[in-house]
Formats: C-alpha cells, sequence, structure tokens
C-alpha cells in the first residue's frame, strides 16, 4: 500500500499483509458460513442517513459521559483475545493509544499482556470477565480489578460454548497441540519476516496473561482453545449475575445481548449497563446483525440504563449509524486490532483520529451539533 491508511480497510490491507495466515483468520474471521458477520458490516452500511443543509455546524461537540465519566468520543475499544500477539504487547499499545485519546479499552481475559501490566503502562481500563468453571480463580480476577481501579466489568455471557470456526481449522490455529501444529504456524510465521521480528522474538511472553495462575508461565497458544473447552461453564445462568454482583461494586455490563426481553433482564437483575454484540459474528450463525437487533432493544430498555454496541463497525460513519439506531457508546473490534496489526499503537491512536474526522464530516453533513442530538430522526425512511 503507498502512503498512509486512509480507512480502517486500508488498515485491514495491511494487517494480512504483514501478520502470519492464522493469525489474521483468527481476528478476520466469523463462525460456520459467516452469515452473521457478513450482516453486521451490510445491515449497517444499508443504514441511510439524511443530509442536511444550512445549520450552522461549525461547532461540534463529539464529548459523551458515560459512568461518571466524560470521553472524547463516544467510542471505546472492545475486548479482543491475544490481541498481543499482533503487535509488540499489544494490548499496552493499544490501551495507551486509548488513554492518549480519551477512550476506554476493554482487557480481554483472554489478553496476551496481564491487567497488572497494562495498567501499569497505560492506567486504569475496563475488564472482561468470562464465566469459568473455577469461581476462586474468577474472584482473584476480579479482586485484581478492583485493586487496579478498573473503571467497568464486561460480563460477556454469549459464550457458554464456543462458534465453530472454520477460518481456524483451516489456519491451523485450532489444531490439535502438538509439533505438527507448532511447526505450521511458524512456518507461517517465517514467511512474515516483520512479525517475526517484532512480535515473535521481541513480543514474549506469549503466555495468556491473566490465566498464568492456571496455566503457568510458558502458557501459549497450544493452551488457547483447549483451555476454553475445558473451562468456560456452559451451566451459566442469571443467577450468576448476582455472584457477580456482590464482588463488583463498579459499573457492571452485560456483553452479548441480542434480544429484548435478555435485555429487560439485565435490566431488572441489576446490570449497569448492556452491550447490544453477537460477538463479532464469531459464536451463532445465522443470527440478527447487531444493527438490525439495537433499535428493538433500545425501545425495551427506554433509557433507563445505557446501551452500548459492537459489530461491523469500521468508520466513524458506522459510529454515527449505531447511535441513531438507538445506541449510547460504540465499541470497536476488529477494527482498532487491524490498525494494531497494520501499525502498531500508533495505528489505533491513528484510526481513533480516522473515526473522530469521520463523524465529524457525517454530524455536519446530517446538521447535528452534539452527540446527544444524534437518534432516529437522521435516518431516512
Amino acid at each position: 500500500m503507498a502512503g498512509r491508511p486512509a480507512s480502517i480497510g486500508d488498515y485491514r490491507a495491511l494487517a494480512k499483509a504483514r501478520l502470519p495466515h492464522f493469525l489474521f483468520e483468527y481476528v478476520d474471521g466469523g463462525s460456520y458460513g459467516e452469515v452473521t458477520l457478513r450482516r453486521n458490516v451490510a445491515d449497517l452500511g444499508a443504514v441511510t442517513l439524511k443530509q442536511r443543509i444550512l445549520r450552522d455546524v461549525s461547532d461540534l461537540d463529539l464529548t459523551t459521559e458515560l459512568f461518571g465519566k466524560r470521553w472524547s468520543l463516544p467510542v471505546g475499544l472492545g475486548p479482543v483475545g491475544m490481541a498481543g500477539m499482533y503487535a509488540r504487547r499489544g494490548e499496552v499499545q493499544a490501551a495507551k493509544a486509548a488513554a492518549a485519546a480519551n477512550v476506554p479499552f476493554a482487557l480481554s481475559e483472554l489478553s496476551v499482556c496481564g491487567l497488572r501490566e497494562v495498567v501499569a503502562a497505560a492506567g486504569p481500563v475496563w475488564q472482561q470477565l468470562y464465566m469459568i468453571k473455577d469461581r476462586g480463580f474468577l474472584d482473584d480476577l476480579l479482586a485484581q480489578g478492583r485493586a487496579a481501579g478498573c473503571g467497568a466489568l464486561l460480563m460477556t455471557v454469549d459464550l457458554p460454548v464456543s462458534g465453530s470456526r472454520y477460518r481456524d481449522v483451516r489456519s491451523g490455529l485450532s489444531a490439535p497441540a502438538g509439533f505438527a501444529s507448532s511447526f505450521r504456524r511458524f512456518c507461517q510465521g517465517v514467511v512474515r519476516p516483520g512479525w517475526a521480528w517484532d512480535v515473535g522474538i521481541h513480543g514474549r511472553p506469549h503466555g495468556l496473561g491473566n490465566l498464568e495462575p492456571v496455566l503457568g508461565k510458558n502458557s501459549g497458544l497450544e493452551d488457547y482453545f483447549g483451555w476454553i473447552a475445558d473451562n468456560f461453564d456452559a451451566s451459566i445462568s442469571w443467577d450468576d449475575l448476582a455472584w457477580v454482583r456482590q464482588r463488583w461494586p463498579g459499573p457492571l455490563i452485560l456483553k452479548g445481548i441480542l434480544d429484548p426481553d435478555d435485555a429487560r433482564e439485565a435490566l431488572a437483575r441489576g446490570a449497569d449497563g448492556i452491550v447490544v454484540s453477537n460477538h463479532g459474528g464469531r459464536q451463532l450463525d445465522g443470527a440478527m446483525s447487531t444493527a438490525r437487533a439495537l433499535p428493538a432493544i433500545a425501545d425495551a430498555v427506554g433509557g433507563k440504563m445505557p446501551i452500548l454496541v459492537d459489530g461491523g463497525v469500521r468508520s466513524g460513519l458506522d459510529v454515527m449509524r449505531m447511535l441513531a439506531l438507538g445506541a449510547d457508546f460504540v465499541l470497536l473490534g476488529r477494527a482498532w486490532v487491524y490498525a494494531l496489526a497494520g501499525g502498531g499503537g500508533a495505528g489505533v491512536a491513528h484510526a481513533l483520529k480516522l473515526i473522530e474526522a469521520e463523524m465529524r464530516v457525517a454530524m455536519a453533513l446530517t446538521g447535528v451539533l452534539a452527540i446527544a442530538d444524534i437518534d432516529a430522526a437522521i435516518i431516512a425512511p
């Protein structure tokens, strides 16, 4: 690619060129035939906005208040597993970029860099929590989050079992542990010398930092899928929300809501917010896109708690669409990881600037001056 990336799509192309095949396929792919993955992008792109004129849009305000803090944009970096494999100590780089831009960064429970390392380098972040069978270990994770001053807890509830991801099978990432699969990934890394030098050699350790107490310091990709299959709790229920609530005094956000009844139940059970999400199309293939699910969920909640959303967001214009459909805040997923893989922390910082610039144009051309003014009225029939 000649010149500096001009869009998230450009960063995706850079990521594909720079990453070993198995890592690009992991972040880029969805489950089964990837119907929901495609719907997330297509349905959001199909939302048509009204262009308005002569509105004096010389002074725009993109700041947003969420959970007692004012952010520079209604945008955050959502949790993505293994982000530390996409650039050297990738979660640290991304968290620093988010802090500099004054937007939240949510650290995946399945991160390469552990919570203590990220907070020491970048300051408080949001913590993600998957429900696993070992409640004592979860207790310890939550205690770490409280001690680190994490601003919110994203309790991810849409992964009682993992969706089948064909790309990971074909690339060798989810192949059974052993010499053959390790050698296959090694060969894919060797043909990406820039990545091999930056991450493969100088980005160590390659373990799963938050899981080190149970996996040990030498944990890595060999443990990733096997540990998920063996330890994620398929018996998770609404009662587990109460268990977490007792141990988490701060904002508690349920991530993985697609149904209005589940949104109502989350509100009734004491959640402080929800994320409308289908896990980036990586779980139930054929499920509704988040853009399609969002309006009914917003109606069900009726402004009684903040609604966050992810899925298919590739531009500032997409952020505008999600806000118009009823979201209060938008989480980026693949978008920031493409930028991390393509340009490190500087790439993430630049991607956030692209999102902001695109939002400013979209706000000006739809005639809205502040984030609070963005609602369904700017959507064309």
